[in-house]
Order: C-alpha cells, then sequence, then structure tokens
C-alpha cells in the first residue's frame, strides 16, 4: 500500500474546549466499536460519525478522512500505554532492578492488552497508517523514562543504561506481538507475562552481578 502523505493523516484541529474534547473522544471511541464491528475495510467516516452520535462535518473538523481517523486511533492506544511506561517508572525510582522489572512487565502488558480484540485490531492498521512513526516516536519517550529509572536503583548496574533499556523494550514489544498474531491473546497473557518477568529479572541479575565478578577477580 502506497504511503500517504504525512498532511493526510494529521488532524485538522485539536480540541481546546471540554465539549470539543467530549466530542474527540466519542468519535475515537465509536471508530474502535466500528473498527471491531465491520473490519478496517468496511469502516467509514459516516459509520463513526453515526456511531458517535455526531454529524459528519463535525467529524471532518477533525479529521479529513478515514486513515487519519485510524491513525489518531492507534496513536491514543499507543500514547496510554507510554504513559503507563513512564508512570511506573517514577514510581519505581530507588528500587531494586528485580523491582522494577516486574512492575514495568506487568504495567506494560496490562495497559497494552486491557482489551485484547482492540489491541489486535489496532495492531492490523498499523501499517496503513505509519504506525512505525507513531510507535518510534512512543519508544524514544519510554527509552528515556526507562534509563532514568534504571539509574536510581539500588542496586549497581554495570551495563550501559542506554543499552539495557534497549534491551527491555525490545524483550516487551516482542512478547507482546507474539500476543497480538496469537489469536488468543487472553489465554497466553498471564503465562506470558510471567515468563517474561523471569526473563528480564534474570537479565538484570546478569547485569548487576558482573560488577561484582569483576570485583572478586579484581581482589584475588
Amino acid at each position: 500500500m502506497p504511503r500517504r502523505s504525512a498532511a493526510l493523516l494529521e488532524p485538522r484541529k485539536s480540541p481546546v474546549q471540554a465539549r470539543s474534547a467530549a466530542s474527540m473522544d466519542a468519535i475515537l471511541e465509536a471508530t474502535i466499536q466500528v473498527l471491531l464491528q465491520v473490519g478496517k475495510e468496511r469502516l467509514t467516516t459516516t459509520k463513526v460519525a453515526l456511531r458517535a452520535g455526531v454529524s459528519v462535518g463535525t467529524l471532518y473538523q477533525y479529521f479529513p478522512n478515514k486513515s487519519a481517523l485510524l491513525q489518531a486511533t492507534l496513536k491514543r492506544h499507543l500514547g496510554e500505554v507510554t504513559e503507563a511506561v513512564e508512570l511506573v517508572c517514577t514510581e519505581q525510582k530507588g528500587g531494586t532492578l528485580r523491582q522494577m522489572a516486574t512492575a514495568l512487565v506487568t504495567a506494560f502488558l496490562n495497559t497494552k492488552m486491557k482489551d485484547g480484540k482492540t489491541s489486535v485490531a489496532l495492531y492490523s492498521v498499523s501499517s496503513d497508517v505509519d504506525g512505525a512513526k507513531i510507535l518510534k516516536e512512543m519508544q524514544l519517550r519510554c527509552d528515556k523514562a526507562i534509563v532514568r529509572m534504571l539509574a536510581t536503583a539500588s542496586d549497581t548496574l554495570t551495563t550501559d543504561r542506554q543499552l539495557v533499556a534497549t534491551m527491555i523494550q525490545g524483550a516487551m514489544a516482542g512478547v507482546s506481538r507474539r500476543l497480538l498474531e496469537s489469536g488468543t491473546p487472553e489465554k497466553q497473557l498471564e503465562p506470558m507475562r510471567q515468563e517474561l518477568i523471569v526473563a528480564m529479572c534474570a537479565y538484570l541479575d546478569a547485569c548487576s552481578a558482573r560488577a561484582s565478578g569483576r570485583a572478586r577477580t579484581g581482589s584475588r
């Protein structure tokens, strides 16, 4: 599918009043509902406006076309995941690496998969609306939050924090993608979350144990 111009995907305007914000929220919620009901091919702006209880003209005040509507819906979903990661990273400052890993994986997957059907549906439209660009922007925000959190760990982390953050994000993204492509994400969520926590804790243990290992070697 040809890549659309970025200008065609951007909302026409942002809501500045409570009423306008409510209308936009209703439109984005309706987009998800219509997407789940009829699929991305049969989704139209008219169907979304009808479900949202607004006129097509009101919808077009915010979104110039179907693709812009889908992109905004995807961006909101990924934004919620990013905000959950940023929040947990702030809350976990000063904790142990294991505590950080457990809380981070839990928050990420809980938010990402809180509605498995919606996550799967949005995943299916990602490539149509330049989802890779949105994801990259959100990953950069998460990366900064994770690095800041790791800097406060009560354990000694000897591996470069930037590299560790990249590995953590890669592992979480890989598991979430596997869940979305599994066909039964609700059934697999809990066991895969537990295994990912085990893997992340073991990885961070190894990163922090390297300092102790080198210190013991040097003292002989």
